[in-house]
């Protein structure tokens, strides 16, 4: 991302605030968090599930199953002849019987989140699935539309947004890079 101005939108104040935000709003549409589980989309939406399982614990004294799904497998984008790096997928809970909501950092073209739905139902077929991200850029390509929402930051497609995490880059931050213009 050389030659791009750097913009920090959202500091790490900002994060835990929005961050607990989904959290309440997940509560109000499930009264009973044992019937959700939260599955991270590796890798940035992992961190987020957990620290919205454990709000979501703190806030109503019942934890909600918790997951990961790698989506490496399920891409429609990876070149051809190229071997993606395959992560591991942990559902250690029946889908049958439990609204999936699924975590990610950035929603863009809505791929990503395709993949993901693609590879929980290779695991079973949950009665409903929901979308919670914490960042929303619009341009989708797909029709896939988040339930839960942090951010809507609405950029260009030359635009690129990055998610930090402490779990993950050491510190709370989300960032715009926009390209120079010449």
């Amino acid at each position: 991302m050389t030659g791009d101005t750097v913009t920090r939108l959202v500091d790490q104040d900002q994060v835990r605030r929005t961050v607990a935000r989904i959290a309440h709003e997940i509560l109000e549409r499930h009264a009973d968090p044992s019937r959700v589980a939260l599955v991270g989309i590796r890798t940035r939406g992992v961190p987020l599930a957990t620290r919205l399982a454990a709000l979501i614990a703190e806030y109503s004294g019942v934890r909600p199953d918790l997951g990961s799904v790698d989506i490496a497998l399920y891409r429609d984008d990876v070149a051809a002849g190229t071997m993606p790096v395959v992560g591991e997928t942990h559902l250690p809970f029946p889908l049958s019987d439990r609204t999936v909501v699924l975590v990610d950092d950035v929603l863009y073209t809505g791929r990503t989140i395709r993949a993901a739905i693609d590879a929980i139902f290779d695991y079973g077929r949950p009665p409903r699935v929901q979308l919670a991200v914490l960042v929303d850029r619009g341009h989708r390509e797909l029709p896939i539309r988040p339930d839960f929402v942090g951010r809507n930051l609405p950029t260009s497609a030359a635009d690129r947004v990055r998610v930090r995490l402490t779990e993950t880059d050491g510190v709370d931050e989300i960032l715009l890079f926009t390209k120079e213009r010449s």
